[in-house]
């Protein structure tokens, strides 16, 4: 997860070819938002994921956390939705702005990418590709840090 600028926030490993969806609770549950005093936050204002994420309990965890979800509906579930008729409920709220910037994912994997170990996934072991992740975040962080000083 990254946020509004494509600085890392959370890293899940998962194994090979699993899923994103998933995991989209256990990565929300590890976010910390930095914030200019304090301890970081825990609750960012909204999370945006693709159509793969848009569950029933995908969405019902940020929304128990007072999080705003951009998630698009997949076209079967608002097929089911419309089928339902009025005992289904209303329409999930979407904004496409939000939305529109999700793309910071992206960019952020490719520039974690430009250091070889992640790029070419030459750590056998889970530990330490998350420490090279981990490692190649904190620099990102601090380079952000050091020229806005």
């Amino acid at each position: 997860m990254v946020d509004v600028g494509g600085m890392p926030l959370a890293f899940v490993l998962t194994p090979g070819q699993a899923a994103d969806s998933p995991r989209f609770q256990a990565v929300l549950n590890k976010i910390r938002v930095p914030g200019e005093v304090g301890r970081p936050h825990t609750r960012p204002g909204a999370v945006a994921a693709d159509k793969a994420c848009s569950s029933k309990a995908n969405r019902a965890c940020p929304r128990r956390r007072r999080i705003t979800a951009v998630i698009p509906e997949k076209s079967d579930q608002q097929a089911n939705r419309k089928r339902k008729g009025s005992t289904s409920g209303r329409p999930v709220s979407f904004d496409p702005v939000l939305y529109a910037q999700r793309n910071t994912v992206e960019s952020c994997f490719q520039k974690i990418k430009t250091w070889r170990g992640p790029a070419t996934r030459s750590d056998k072991s889970a530990e330490s590709y998350e420490a090279g992740l981990r490692l190649r975040a904190a620099v990102m962080w601090l380079r952000t840090l050091t020229s806005t000083t």
